[in-house]
């Protein structure tokens, strides 16, 4: 679940909404290559050619570089006579006609991890609201990958406590707050792939214990897994995003299905079904 293989679906994302937000006929991006001081363009979006494909940039090398190593926006009017980048990318971005550009780097826990370009093929300023749209664009890839490690820090987690003696109190509730924390970070991750991946690693920290009719949705099972974790009904609305009424909802139809009368039995009924550790 690494971010670097992983993380692409989040750049397409970002130059999708980059151009439609600002019209920009060109947005092109990648990641940072773990363990170098490059980033690798991999993902391009209105690109005439494929000369910007997998090009390697290398820290305070052109625009993108520049971006890399300052760690903030950088752009430039009319990038091939520009005083104030170097110049070793030339070729590939006059073979896609590009002239005003601008590179924003994607910041996570303080490490540059991937820049966003956006480009016009047309010397003219890129404005301030431009500029605005592509940082925004930059934020939702960083709140993409903390997800995606939080979710794998989550899970690496879990399976180390859940290979601990039999009989550790303390070490089943490790598994039991993970559980609930990932079935809670699912929704917020757009990578359908990686969201099925990761509700069928909670299933793992869940095997079923024996035959059960009983079905939660989605919703139900997430509100549920809080409440075992000792979270209440405003912790659980919070942690899921939901108002608390709605939580208490979703709760009394846990329990309508379980067959309970309280939240600790339908806690101990899920368990019970396999549904929660």
């Amino acid at each position: 679940m690494a971010a670097h293989a992983t993380g692409t679906a989040e750049i397409q994302a970002a130059l999708a909404r980059l151009r439609r937000a600002t019209g920009l006929p060109v947005a092109f991006g990648g990641l940072v290559d773990p363990g170098r001081r490059q980033m690798r363009i991999s993902e391009l979006s209105g690109n005439a050619t494929v000369a910007l494909r997998a090009l390697a940039v290398t820290s305070g090398s052109g625009l993108g570089g520049k971006a890399v190593a300052l760690a903030r926006p950088c752009a430039v009017t009319d990038y091939s006579a520009s005083r104030q980048i170097s110049h070793e990318y030339d070729a590939a971005v006059a073979e896609e006609g590009l002239r005003s550009v601008l590179a924003v780097p994607v910041v996570v826990r303080r490490r540059v991890r991937g820049v966003l370009y956006g480009a016009l093929r047309t010397a003219q300023p890129l404005g301030d609201r431009t500029l605005s749209e592509a940082v925004a664009a930059a934020r939702d890839v960083e709140q993409a990958l903390v997800v995606r490690e939080e979710a794998g820090d989550l899970l690496a987690a879990a399976r180390a406590e859940r290979a601990a003696p039999a009989g550790s109190a303390a070490a089943w509730e490790q598994v039991r707050e993970a559980h609930a924390a990932l079935r809670a970070l699912a929704p917020r991750i757009a990578d359908p792939g990686l969201r099925a991946e990761l509700l069928a690693a909670c299933g793992l920290l869940a095997p079923a214990g024996g035959a059960s009719a009983v079905s939660l949705a989605p919703r139900e099972l997430d509100v549920l897994a809080c409440v075992a974790a000792g979270a209440t009904n405003a912790a659980t609305a919070q942690r899921l995003g939901l108002r608390p009424e709605t939580v208490k909802s979703y709760l009394r139809a846990a329990m309508r299905k379980l067959g309970a009368h309280t939240r600790g039995e339908a806690v101990a009924a899920a368990r019970r079904a396999g549904l929660l550790p």
